[in-house]
């Protein structure tokens, strides 16, 4: 078994140690005996969607957000479209999970669109919302997934979009209605940076087991001895709860 991980921007976007979700997916791949390749496509650089399992977006400020519109709109934002259709798996963060929506406006009326290919939008705010935090997801049998957000913007799920989970401190994609990221088809789209897979191994598996069964038609991950990382989970977990 093989997958084939492509990172977008990884030269630019890559917040709060984003890109340490790819280096965490690399290893519990190849810790089981499966083999990995990462590719980096930035831009200028031809993306062709067909040739990749898995795709990573991470984090980036509004003004790097707007440097990509152009390199999304000489291909890759089609491209993007065509694989989630096509069921491929994503992992989206903080600014990436924006930009795969409708558009962002700012607080102060000036709209930026964005790529469409989630029905949500995001609208920005005077105060950011930052700190820890933590929201339970449902997939996982309503276990609890810690990260960190810092944003401005509030997004707003459409009618076909799920979140990925209920917040339980924090504030999630607006701070309104209680959700926190979003899911459709086999994109995983959240706030949380910090970064989020190696102090959530559960959901990490449960991502890459997605992109397994999507290439394979089934997949069984081997256990693996998680004790490291489960601690730094409850660690931050205590922490949150005795914060409340």
């Amino acid at each position: 078994m093989e997958l084939k991980l492509c990172h977008l921007y990884p030269d630019i976007l890559n917040l709060y140690g984003d890109r340490g979700n790819v280096i965490c997916m690399e290893h519990r791949l190849r810790w089981r005996g499966i083999d990995v390749t990462t590719t980096g496509v930035s831009i200028g650089e031809p993306l062709h969607a067909a040739d990749y399992d898995l795709f990573f977006i991470g984090g980036g400020q509004d003004f790097e957000q707007e440097v990509l519109l152009g390199d999304l709109g000489g291909g890759k934002a089609d491209e993007i479209k065509a694989a989630i259709a096509d069921g491929k798996t994503f992992l989206a963060i903080c600014g990436g999970y924006q930009m795969l929506g409708a558009y962002y406006k700012t607080w102060d009326g000036v709209q930026c669109d964005f790529i469409g290919a989630l029905d949500l939008y995001t609208i920005g705010s005077k105060e950011r919302m930052i700190g820890n935090f933590m929201f339970t997801c449902e997939e996982l049998n309503g276990q609890t997934v810690v990260g960190f957000e810092n944003h401005s913007g509030k997004t707003y799920l459409g009618s076909v979009v799920r979140p990925m989970g209920k917040v339980l401190t924090g504030h999630g994609n607006n701070g309104e209605d209680g959700g926190e990221g979003a899911r459709y088809n086999n994109v995983f789209a959240t706030y949380s940076h910090g970064c989020l897979l190696p102090k959530n191994p559960v959901l990490c598996d449960h991502i890459l087991t997605t992109a397994l069964v999507q290439k394979y038609g089934t997949a069984q991950l081997e256990p693996l001895d998680d004790t490291l990382e489960q601690n730094a989970h409850l660690y931050m977990k205590n922490r949150l709860q005795a914060a409340k």
